[in-house]
């Protein structure tokens, strides 16, 4: 079952986790990376080869949904997206993370 997830960048130039953060300019390409982030390993692959025992990771964090979606609007300076996929909430988190460092905020959740 899908969850859906209210998320805000209150301050998209601070949204950037470093090498592997976003490089987006504007709502609809904040989108479009976090939705690539949730349906494809390439950002999970990514951060795998900077760790030391990249063996050793968990798998479970590789997972992927193929059909989740992410919708984006502008809403003052922030930017306000919607994530939609059967992903677990750490799996969610941690590609967050990884993307926007700690400029990011959870808002809501509902079923999706």
């Amino acid at each position: 079952m899908a969850t859906r997830y209210y998320l805000s960048l209150p301050d998209p130039q601070a949204a950037r986790g470093g090498e592997l953060g976003f490089t987006a300019h504007g709502p609809d390409e904040f989108a479009a990376q976090l939705q690539d982030a949730l349906r494809t390993r390439s950002l999970f692959e990514r951060w795998r080869a900077t760790q030391e025992d990249p063996e050793d990771l968990d798998d479970a964090m590789a997972e992927t949904d193929p059909q989740a979606t992410v919708t984006a609007g502008q809403r003052n300076m922030g930017i306000d997206l919607v994530a939609t996929t059967t992903l677990s909430g750490n799996i969610l988190k941690h590609r967050l993370r990884l993307l926007a460092g700690n400029g990011w905020e959870l808002r809501d959740v509902t079923a999706g």
